[in-house]
């Protein structure tokens, strides 16, 4: 899987340090210390669940690091334990901090869904802040995956589906963990799953991905490379083969690219068992050819329920040759230099005192409000029916499964996420309204998953008893008579917590379970209906969107979502949130992007299904507003640029003036999208290279301005198999979503 590696290396390649740091010192006299079995084991990490017999392995310096260890107390022992080990090396202790650690984010893809790279720093850093807090070293994130198919469950744990948008995303959640260096209040990043794993075949879970070069370059890569750039210290290696290659066993892939392109400097670790996962790949003959692979390609460290194919295999590889001491110094060292850079040398314990009033921090909740405020997506508002208003909407029916459900409300990949401090949005409204009116819940419906997640055993709350058909028609006449009561029926319907996330993906768009024939019903009541989206993809609403009046997505909106959604169904904060995919009306358009080439035909007579239109329900960048934008004169400080001036440095400057031409401040984001019209290839009919988030009082007017250099022009030529700025015409529009009219030029010419 060669793609004309050197031809890429004056675009893709890092500035190198050009001597070893202290870490690399400190590292490089640890190592000369080590005997073969201590390397090993810093190579090697385990699971730790409790009852799990691993204090022997961390006492004689047998394993390096461990995850799932949550208690700072217990966190302690363990590294009271490494301290006698024989050079006293401490422990890294890492977990899956995807969008919070105790206070619950917004899940990643409705963060993405701000366009607010500052916001998700913001939340990151509070999320690195509380795991730091308890002894946690390492977050499994950013997942950066770039995923066009919502029936893949993990799509709710990355940016959707542009590759500026994910890099944009990419590089704020790197800062955010990491900080400006890793100091006490900061952990080490972990971009995954390297790489195209949001592409496997069907949406399906674990299959595999088989990707052009074309779209492995233009569209899957380029987040990693931002988060690389960035300076993220560990990367995580996929589980899935990637054009015939398992990832985990990918040299071409972990040195080539990430280390020989890149320069990345940092370790790389599998993802849980993937280096075992090699043998039923059919790639490797048994765990021992798995862990020579696997150490070959560049994997540093293997994650896995117990003793790995590294802890048990290596040593004996080395006694036969197959592989050199040398080979395992070098997995070893960078694990080693980030211990020192992480100050676990220097403190590895934690203050549980400290740990608790971080945890607790108020402002810590605020700031997870604020952000479910900014990622809801205001998908439809047809009469302006929102915001509500408490002096005419008194009597308001919260209807729906998930409109009481904390846990349901927080996604997956919450596992610390407390229940009881979560605001529900029927809480949210409640308090919202106060003793100004009344708010009267029915469930409706229930809805299960009917096969468990992989997280079942992790749950801390059980599913309720299924409902008998006498009792299901019940509740369903319960929430019709509720809605009749009410002024307003807030239906909130969605997903259960584990029906998106890793082994979630979905045949299926459709609401799950009954919760199409709720909202069927309570519509036909006649009173106005709101309906809130608590989900973590795209679901089928397409008979909604022409028969509900506002429909609002919140996603799984975490700690604070039900005070969000609240106080935007009333207005006190105003939807500017934007989609971070394309949404489709149903299944069989899956997968369904914007940014797709153009056919033999012209956009306007191309007509894809001939039972169905091809056009999405909602486009890439939709999203809705109380307020009301006017985005106008366009500009570019020149007509052409030559091709090597923009090699150099120099670029097309475009500016717009953006007005909030309503009577209620709210925030716009402006998009910038750029097409090539010819070329050594096809390229896509638009691609996102600019974006902004701005707020605006009424009638306040903003000058936007954006810049188009090669960085921004330059693609992946699957004619000519390398990177190339090529001279030509480019489009550019600026507007509010993928869909944008305001129109302008300019010429890339020969020198």
């Amino acid at each position: 899987m060669r793609l004309g590696l050197p031809a890429l290396v004056a675009f893709f390649v890092l500035p190198a340090a050009a001597q070893p740091d202290p870490a690399t010192a400190k590292a490089n006299a640890l190592l000369a210390q080590l005997t073969l079995e201590e390397k090993i084991g810093q190579i090697s990490q385990f699971f730790a669940f409790p009852g799990m017999p691993i204090d022997d392995a961390v006492k004689t310096g047998r394993v390096g690091s461990l995850l799932f260890v949550t208690d700072p107390k217990e966190i302690n022992r363990l590294q009271d334990l490494a301290a006698q080990s024989r050079l006293r090396i401490p422990l890294i202790f890492g977990f899956d901090v995807i969008h919070g650690f105790r206070t619950i984010f917004p899940v990643p893809l409705g963060m993405a869904a701000s366009w607010d790279p500052a916001l998700v720093e913001g939340a990151q850093a509070i999320a690195a802040k509380e795991a730091r807090a308890v002894g946690i070293h390492w977050s499994f994130a950013p997942m950066v995956d770039i995923a066009r198919d919502p029936r893949w469950g993990r799509i709710v744990e990355g940016a959707g589906e542009d590759p500026y948008l994910g890099a944009a995303i990419a590089r704020a959640q790197v800062k955010g963990f990491q900080g400006d260096h890793i100091g006490a209040d900061h952990v080490l990043a972990c971009v995954k799953h390297f790489a195209g794993y949001g592409a496997a075949e069907g949406g399906r879970d674990y299959d595999a991905s088989n990707i052009a070069d074309t779209q492995l370059w233009n569209v899957h890569l380029p987040p990693f490379r931002a988060a690389v750039q960035a300076g993220v210290g560990s990367v995580m290696s996929a589980y899935m083969d990637l054009n015939d290659v398992p990832a985990t066993g990918n040299r071409w892939l972990m040195h080539d690219v990430l280390r020989q392109s890149w320069g990345f400097k940092g370790f790389v670790v599998s993802d849980a068992d993937a280096v075992k996962s090699l043998v039923p790949h059919g790639f490797a003959r048994d765990g021992a050819d798995a862990a020579l692979r696997a150490l070959h390609a560049g994997i540093n460290m293997e994650m896995t329920f117990g003793p790995g194919d590294y802890a048990k295999t290596l040593a004996s590889s080395v006694e036969a040759g197959r592989v050199s001491v040398g080979q395992i110094d070098d997995a070893v060292r960078p694990i080693l230099e980030a211990k020192v850079r992480l100050g676990l040398f220097d403190t590895a314990k934690v203050d549980e005192a400290r740990a608790a009033r971080v945890l607790a921090a108020p402002e810590h909740r605020v700031a997870a409000r604020v952000a479910a405020e900014r990622s809801a997506v205001l998908l439809r508002n047809e009469g302006s029916l929102l915001p509500l208003r408490p002096t005419a909407h008194t009597k308001l029916a919260v209807i729906g499964p998930l409109a009481d459900a904390p846990y349901d409300q927080l996604g997956s990949w919450a596992f610390l996420g407390d229940g009881a401090e979560t605001v529900t949005v029927l809480a949210g409204i409640r308090a919202k309204l106060g003793a100004q009116g009344a708010v009267e819940f029915a469930q409706g419906v229930q809805i299960r998953r009917t096969t468990p997640s992989i997280f079942d055993i992790l749950k801390r709350y059980k599913d309720p008893e299924p409902w008998s058909e006498a009792q299901a028609a019940e509740e369903l006449a319960k929430a019709v008579a509720a809605a009749r009561r009410a002024d307003v029926a807030v239906l909130v319907l969605g997903e259960l917590q584990y029906m998106s996330g890793e082994q979630a993906s979905r045949s299926s768009l459709d609401l799950p379970g009954r919760q199409q024939e709720l909202l069927e019903a309570v519509v036909a009541t006649g009173t106005p209906v709101v309906l809130v989206l608590v989900n973590g993809r795209p679901l089928n609403i397409a008979w909604a969107s022409r028969h509900v009046p506002a429909i609002l997505e919140a996603w799984f909106p975490g700690t604070q979502g039900g005070a969000a959604v609240a106080s935007l169904l009333f207005g006190e904060a105003n939807p500017g949130g934007k989609l971070p995919i394309t949404w489709p009306k149903h299944v069989g358009q899956v997968p369904i992007y914007y940014s797709h080439n153009l056919t033999q035909k012209h956009e306007d007579q191309a007509k894809r299904y001939w039972d169905d239109p091809s056009e999405p329900l909602y486009a890439f960048g939709h999203g809705l507003s109380y307020a009301k934008f006017a985005v106008s004169a366009l500009a570019l400080n020149r007509s052409e640029l030559a091709q090597g001036a923009m090699s150099r440095g120099q670029q097309i400057e475009i500016s717009v003036d953006v007005e909030n031409t309503g009577t209620v401040a709210g925030d716009e984001v402006v998009q910038l999208y750029v097409h090539q019209r010819a070329g050594s290839a096809s390229r896509p009919i638009r691609e996102l290279k600019g974006f902004e988030r701005v707020s605006l009082a009424p009638r306040e007017k903003k000058t936007v301005r954006f810049a188009l250099g090669a960085d921004e022009l330059r693609y992946w030529s699957g004619a000519l198999r390398r990177f190339v700025l090529e001279p030509e015409t480019f489009d550019v529009w600026v507007g509010t979503d993928s869909k944008a009219s305001l129109h302008g030029s300019f010429k890339l010419v020969p020198d």
